[in-house]
């Protein structure tokens, strides 16, 4: 029940997400953080700390740093993701391999496991899922705006720094709740490949984004139910 509830939130936020993120070609950000958030999750486990409350922060920072990362000509954003996830996978197996005890532990962050999740994050992700779709409801014009013509929009008056950080933190905080359900490995299929479905569905930016829901959603439920 804890499995369906969080997955059920990770996959409707990983969906809509993905749709701004797949149309400004920074669908691969997923991946980048899912690495980042199985290195934070094998250190805090190795010193015995919760991690979430490790993953969750550095994964913020990790998709700050991202973000301001491909701001710079010279690193595209392909290459600035590619940097950040492989070094983060590697930290991540290193400390793994060193500590033995919490071996079990990070497998779980890395491939998923539906069974481990418990009601603190079930409710942890309840209340920051929740919030997340309810913010991007709020400020669905300007993702729009932003996602269509960036420079217009902000050639009108828009500030798309704010829009731009408020995606990042959004799907930083999604991919870490979702890396006990899906895994690190798989984790960015949720932001990825509901948003190309739709997009072969629907002829509307709305239309995308709820066929996208809605897609992920089915899949989720679906791969639970097989799994089982």
């Amino acid at each position: 029940l804890n499995a369906f509830i969080v997955g059920i939130l990770v996959s409707v936020c990983a969906a809509v997400l993905g749709v701004s993120l797949v149309l400004r070609r920074y669908s691969m950000i997923g991946d980048g953080l899912s690495h980042v958030g199985y290195g934070a999750v094998a250190i805090a486990l190795c010193f015995g700390a919760a991690p979430l409350k490790i993953a969750i922060p550095v994964v913020l920072v990790a998709a700050f740093f991202l973000l301001k990362l491909t701001e710079n000509s010279k690193i595209n954003s392909d290459s600035a993701i590619a940097m950040i996830a492989s070094a983060s996978l590697a930290a991540g197996i290193v400390v793994n391999h060193f500590s033995s005890a919490s071996s079990a532990d990070a497998q779980s962050y890395l491939f998923g496991s539906i069974l481990l999740v418990t009601k603190s994050e079930m409710h942890a992700a309840v209340w920051m899922l929740s919030g997340i779709l309810i913010l991007y409801i709020l400020v669905y014009p300007q993702i729009f705006a932003i996602t269509f013509d960036e420079n217009y929009y902000h050639a009108t008056g828009g500030r798309t720094k704010w829009i731009q950080l408020l995606i990042s933190a959004a799907t930083a905080i999604t991919v870490v709740l979702g890396l006990k359900i899906m895994g690190a490995m798989l984790i960015s299929s949720l932001i990825v490949f509901p948003p190309l479905t739709a997009m072969q569905n629907a002829k509307s930016f709305r239309g995308v984004v709820l066929i996208a829901a809605l897609a992920s959603f089915c899949a989720l439920i679906g791969g639970l139910f097989f799994s089982y």
